[in-house]
């Protein structure tokens, strides 16, 4: 067994024991509903865990898919990632966890390991898309996954994966961020290893990281108008990820399973024409305050 097929096996135990964990957390969270399971096969190789929740006590749609597939990539397809010929192998979990409440953030992570070739690397990372922002919330988001990577050494360096994800989760047709960023990274290779360390201490930190959020905002009350900006800006994110996210597209291009990689759209979205937020209210706030990058780990 080469050193990548022991580390496929080892990224593999790990990400399918994450979403069991997570997937515990989270219910303690909503306190109301479970995930419903469904387990899938890759006509080409390989298949997953998809968890859905739905209705619950905190989330109105919230799904965490595990999945390893492997086997050929289109010529076109292959070309357009590292490493030779076009067998791979992929695994990881991903997560969008979508709240009724609209006080309550939007949040997506992911973390994955793939081998293409001579090629191995892992990706990955978590960013916030609060609605009604919450300066502590988004100021602890930042510092817990600033306090990971700190841990580590290179090629791990939370300022280019601030900014990466500032400049990753960025709709420029719209001229304008998804969220508030937290950390993205990709085509970490090298000591696969220490990089390992570190997809595996982000992985574990991920609960940390936005469970208090919603303990803090669940509660808080919401008016019918917030829950209708709440959907308008949730058109943001499935714009997002039907034309620019990385997992969307690799998922789509290798056959993967169409119910899991579309899992991460909300339940309810509106689109509105020219919308434009009040001067003072709220929802300017989002475009004026929070809506341009900043270094959130460094404020208190």
């Amino acid at each position: 067994m080469t050193n990548f097929e022991q580390q496929r096996v080892d990224a593999t135990a790990y990400f399918r024991s994450l979403q069991d964990r997570i997937c515990a957390g989270l219910v303690q969270a909503d306190g109301q509903a479970q995930f419903r399971e469904d387990t899938w096969t890759r006509p080409g190789g390989g298949g997953g865990r998809s968890r859905v929740m739905v209705d619950g006590g905190v989330f109105e749609k919230a799904g965490v898919n595990f999945s390893e597939v492997f086997g050929q990539m289109s010529p076109e397809f292959a070309k357009s990632l590292p490493g030779e010929g076009l067998d791979f192998s992929a695994t990881g979990v991903s997560l969008v966890l979508h709240p009724r409440n609209p006080k309550i953030p939007t949040v997506h992570a992911n973390f994955r390991f793939l081998v293409k070739g001579d090629r191995a690397w892992f990706g990955g990372g978590a960013d916030l898309t609060p609605y009604y922002p919450y300066r502590e919330d988004v100021i602890h988001f930042h510092k817990t996954w600033k306090a990971v990577c700190t841990r580590h050494p290179a090629p791990v360096d939370y300022a280019k994966f601030k900014k990466w994800c500032d400049e990753y989760f960025y709709l420029s047709h719209r001229q304008e961020p998804r969220g508030v960023g937290g950390i993205f990274f990709d085509y970490l290779e090298g000591d696969v290893d220490a990089v390992f360390r570190f997809v595996r201490d982000c992985g574990d930190a991920f609960l940390d990281a936005y469970v208090p959020i919603v303990q803090r905002r669940k509660n808080e009350s919401y008016t019918e108008a917030e829950r209708q900006f709440q959907e308008f800006r949730r058109g943001r994110y499935v714009e997002f990820n039907l034309i620019y996210d990385r997992g969307t597209v690799f998922g789509l291009k290798t056959g993967g399973r169409t119910e899991s990689i579309l899992m991460s759209l909300p339940p309810v979205v509106r689109w509105l024409y020219d919308y434009r937020p009040a001067p003072g209210t709220r929802e300017a706030e989002l475009y004026d305050v929070y809506l341009k990058p900043r270094d959130w780990a460094e404020e208190s």
